[in-house]
């Protein structure tokens, strides 16, 4: 190798985040079929991992898939359901929606877990995930998850977990909230997006498509979510940034 010019490199530790062989619920996709028109109509959830100088720990965190504002986010040293319902419960304090509201997420047993579900139903929530292999359905979290390593954490080193909560907080609440810029969202940040869109969405409600295919003709039937009745417009590309 030394004679050809090569350098061989040890892979990065991977630590897997989803476990979807568990024994709990497992809820049809709504996400995938829904059509936004504003805040609070779907929350996007996922998980990350990320090394410390000694450990992994863990960012669970909460976006509003019509602004991608992060709505709630928990940083722990555990995979357990402590963590994604930490993240939850920010969210719901921030945010207060009204019922009706989809919950999307991974099939994860964090997300499945009887008492992350026990809260979504509690503030009348409906919970939605993932289809197997299929990142797209969860691609506005995704891609908040790169920009934050590759902006913030990939950046930085961390003395230890306190020091990681700070910097994460200062960049979620101060910069990716308020100041970065979406090309999704007509080069807004999610706080500008919302407060140009708030007076519209208030009046207006998410509908669900949903396709049968009969005689080789597609109907289509719309549901409708919390109030209103009026056919909304397009979500934001989610692979945008």
């Amino acid at each position: 190798m030394r004679e050809d010019n090569l350098l061989g490199l040890q892979p990065k530790r991977f630590k897997v985040t989803t476990d979807s062989d568990h024994k709990f619920e497992v809820y049809l996709n709504l996400a995938a079929r829904m059509r936004l028109s504003g805040i609070n109509q779907l929350w996007v959830a996922d998980i990350t991992y990320i090394r410390l100088k000694v450990e992994f720990v863990y960012l669970a965190v909460i976006l509003d898939g019509f602004s991608r504002k992060v709505v709630g986010w928990a940083l722990d040293r555990t995979l357990a359901v402590r963590l994604t319902l930490g993240a939850l419960e920010q969210a719901i304090e921030r945010r207060q929606p009204e019922p009706g509201l989809v919950h999307h997420s991974d099939r994860g047993f964090q997300y499945a877990h009887a008492e992350y579900i026990a809260i979504l139903e509690k503030h009348h929530m409906v919970p939605s995930m993932s289809r197997p292999a299929n990142p797209y359905d969860n691609a506005s979290c995704e891609s908040f998850m790169k920009t934050l390593k590759r902006e913030e954490i990939y950046t930085n080193q961390y003395e230890n977990l306190e020091h990681l909560r700070t910097n994460i907080e200062e960049f979620i609440e101060e910069y990716y909230n308020r100041q970065r810029l979406h090309s999704a969202l007509g080069y807004r940040s999610p706080e500008e997006f919302e407060q140009r869109t708030k007076s519209q969405a208030e009046s207006r409600s998410a509908t669900v498509e949903f396709f049968e295919n009969k005689e080789n003709n597609k109907k289509i039937s719309k549901g409708l979510l919390g109030k209103g009745t009026q056919m909304p417009s397009p979500s934001p590309d989610p692979f945008s940034c």
